[in-house]
């Protein structure tokens, strides 16, 4: 009771306000309940085959016999196949083979090859053959070696030659492939630049995640008062994308006032003081396993931003909306750097690397630097149905940071904002 009434006491006075855009976005049906998605099934089965047939696609133009996934993220883009993805990030213990000429196989958790009823994409399930040390020990040599005889003996039945792109592999793992004839390409380059275009289908399930994604920012919002940690406030978040049918959040950058600055610490039991910025970058998976990946800055309590406040959240601003501005298809990543937003000498020795990123099922190529990073050589172009986040992070010293970031389309007309969460009126 006595925290409560402080922080009542702290939320008087004038310069307090709320912003009711960002109440909106709240479940009209109740702030109690999760959001149901409304897209129909036919969405992600369009969705699905589009995703396995890029895949393929990318296997005839590189000559590959098979594609071997083990990353979850490939895993989920390749079937719509989730299970226990953040342990099998860490325990190699599922994986997929598709075939060039053959079907596509998923080698499942032994025991749960049920939780993939009903996904079209999958000609054959299989138990997995796990040779990871936490339940091999003693035994990983001989379970090693019946598990690349059996991906060898299904690439030879099925014609494909000894090209096998591989994306993760513990290097035992490619030792003994390579030792059985084969040549091991760069699957998660093959992967990544087939996710790197998305379908209208898959937009439409992207835009749902980050609906979901905004309802949680506006329940952060609301508990951005003084009192509360940064953790409870991060919670908000990850509460309302795990009710509403998400996955996991990628990690936990929300700090505020004077751990704003330098980025990349995490959230924290630090509480909030009145008129402290906080600042976050949600890296939400979510619904569909999309990701929605947008950052915000605003005052705790709810109170207009002082003078340095307002300067620094400016200047993100202008960085945004002058990089949102320039993209356009066919645009090469050279002339993105030349044509980008130019960072005071003042603000860079605290600046975000990134000026942009691809996003899909997660943070995904292309990965663009900062003009004061960027590499000349780093070559590629801005192609229509890409996916791309705009970033921004100011601060100076002794500042507080502002972290601004936004996720765009790639369209013909250059790009169009996918989420709409507002940003601060300063």
């Amino acid at each position: 009771m006595l925290r409560e009434e402080s922080v009542s006491a702290e939320l008087t006075g004038p310069t307090v306000f709320k912003d009711e855009r960002k109440q909106a976005y709240l479940n009209p049906e109740g702030a109690d309940r999760p959001l149901i998605s409304p897209l129909p099934a036919t969405t992600l089965d369009l969705a699905r085959r589009y995703r396995l047939e890029r895949l393929r696609t990318k296997m005839r133009e590189w000559d590959c016999g098979a594609l071997l996934l083990y990353d979850p993220v490939n895993i989920r883009y390749a079937f719509d196949s989730s299970n226990m993805s953040i342990w099998t990030m860490h325990n190699a213990s599922r994986y997929a083979l598709i075939l060039a000429d053959g079907p596509a196989i998923l080698f499942e958790f032994e025991g749960a090859e049920h939780v993939n009823d009903g996904l079209p994409g999958i000609d054959e399930i299989r138990p997995a053959k796990s040779w990871i040390f936490f339940t091999a020990g003693n035994l990983v040599e001989p379970r090693l070696k019946a598990w690349a005889e059996e991906l060898a003996d299904l690439i030879k039945i099925n014609g494909g030659n000894k090209r096998v792109a591989v994306d993760k592999l513990e290097p035992a793992g490619a030792f003994e492939l390579r030792e059985r004839g084969f040549m091991l390409l760069d699957g998660q380059k093959l992967a990544e630049r087939a996710r790197s275009i998305k379908s209208a289908d898959e937009i439409e399930l992207m835009r749902w995640t980050i609906r979901v994604c905004e309802a949680g920012m506006a329940r952060m919002y609301e508990a951005s008062e003084p009192g509360r940690t940064e953790r409870e406030i991060w919670a908000e978040l990850h509460f309302e994308n795990a009710r509403s049918g998400g996955e996991w959040l990628e990690t936990k950058l929300l700090t505020a006032g004077p751990r704003t600055n330098p980025w990349y610490q995490e959230c924290s039991d630090y509480v909030v003081k009145r008129g402290e910025m906080i600042s976050f970058d949600t890296d939400m998976i979510g619904p569909y396993g999309y990701c929605a990946d947008l950052s915000r800055s605003w005052t705790a309590g709810h109170v207009a931003m002082n003078a340095k406040q307002k300067q620094l959240y400016a200047s993100a601003r202008d960085q945004i909306e002058h990089n949102l501005a320039i993209l356009k298809p066919e645009m090469t990543f050279e002339e993105f750097n030349a044509l980008s937003w130019r960072i005071p000498e003042k603000y860079q020795p605290y600046r975000y690397t990134l000026a942009l990123h691809g996003t899909g099922m997660a943070d995904e190529w292309p990965g663009i630097l900062l003009h004061p990073d960027f590499d000349p050589e780093f070559s590629g172009l801005i192609e229509e149905g890409m996916v791309l986040n705009v970033e921004s992070l100011i601060a100076e010293a002794g500042s507080e940071s502002i972290k601004l970031e936004t996720q765009a389309l790639i369209t013909a007309r250059g790009a169009e904002r996918l989420d709409t969460f507002p940003w601060e009126d300063i």
